[in-house]
């Protein structure tokens, strides 16, 4: 809970050092990479978790019954929260190689094919449940 004060801090302390263009540059894009990943925790919030303990709740009924401790359920609530609000950093992310000229707006559409094959595999990683519907929620 200590990390956003630590930032904000971090950020009070580097803007004072940065010229006027950096500054024009820095500060629009960490108030939409704030907002962004609270686009994410909503996103996980009303679409993801519900998806996931359904399917978690609904798999295996007659199977198993689904006993999970408070600290299991917590743990996967945040994982799922922090992974969909990273998640939502990736336009960042280009904004970022595209300012530093590493990778060129032509680069990214001719590569699109790739960018949702590796999505996807980094949604299949990131995602703490089993079922393709969150994780394709996750890697789009």
């Amino acid at each position: 809970f200590g990390s956003p004060f630590a930032i904000g801090q971090l950020i009070l302390f580097l803007l004072p050092g940065l010229t006027r263009k950096e500054t024009k540059i820095v500060l629009p894009l960490l108030l939409s990479s704030l907002c962004l990943f609270g686009l994410g925790l909503v996103f996980s919030y009303y679409a993801l978790i519900p998806a996931a303990l359904n399917f978690f709740l609904s798999y295996s009924d007659e199977v198993i019954e689904p006993f999970w401790s408070f600290d299991q359920y917590f743990e996967f609530i945040l994982v799922l929260f922090y992974s969909t609000g990273l998640a939502f950093q990736i336009p960042i992310i280009q904004i970022l190689l595209g300012l530093l000229n590493i990778v060129s707006a032509k680069q990214m559409i001719d590569s699109w094919r790739y960018v949702i094959l590796v999505s996807t595999i980094i949604g299949a990683v990131l995602t703490p449940s089993t079922d393709p519907l969150t994780q394709v929620l996750l890697s789009s």
